[in-house]
Formats: C-alpha cells, sequence, structure tokens
C-alpha cells in the first residue's frame, strides 16, 4: 500500500470548495481521506465528497468537494492510499 499528501487547503467558515489531482493511473485504487489540522477548542469538522474522471486510456483525475462544517476557518490535509 502506498500512501502520502497530496495537497493541503483551508477553507473559511462554512465554506465548500473544490480541487482536483490529475495523472492518477486508471488501475489503481485510490482511497481519499481530508485530515483536519486546525487547532481549535473542539474537533474541526469537515465532509467530503471525491468523484473520478477518467481523463485518457493512462490518466484518471479526481474531483475533491470538501465542505468546512464549522464557524471558523480550518485548514486540512488531503491524504490518499492507494490500495491496488
Amino acid at each position: 500500500m502506498r500512501t502520502g499528501v497530496q495537497f493541503q487547503g483551508s477553507l473559511g467558515p462554512s465554506a465548500t470548495g473544490r480541487w482536483y489531482t490529475w495523472g492518477w493511473p486508471p488501475s489503481w485504487h485510490v482511497a481519499w481521506y481530508m485530515m483536519p489540522t486546525s487547532p481549535q477548542s473542539g474537533a474541526p469538522q469537515i465532509d467530503w465528497d471525491v468523484a473520478v474522471e477518467r481523463a485518457n486510456a493512462s490518466q484518471s483525475t479526481y474531483w475533491i468537494t470538501v465542505k468546512n462544517l464549522t464557524s471558523k476557518t480550518v485548514t486540512f490535509e488531503a491524504r490518499f492510499a492507494v490500495l491496488s
């Protein structure tokens, strides 16, 4: 299994943002998860959704929509795990 951080992001209070990452082999199964990195009282809360698009015969693009569920700015890391 291969893991890592693909990018870092920031969202204002109750904001939603969309990011993409491309060039992934279509044969890989990639799991995405967002890890809050903001120090706050209480737990920072985010939600995310991932959509995959086949760019061509040898590359896929992942579109990642992240939603801040709090009233404070949240920073996060977009982490991945290649499962196959």
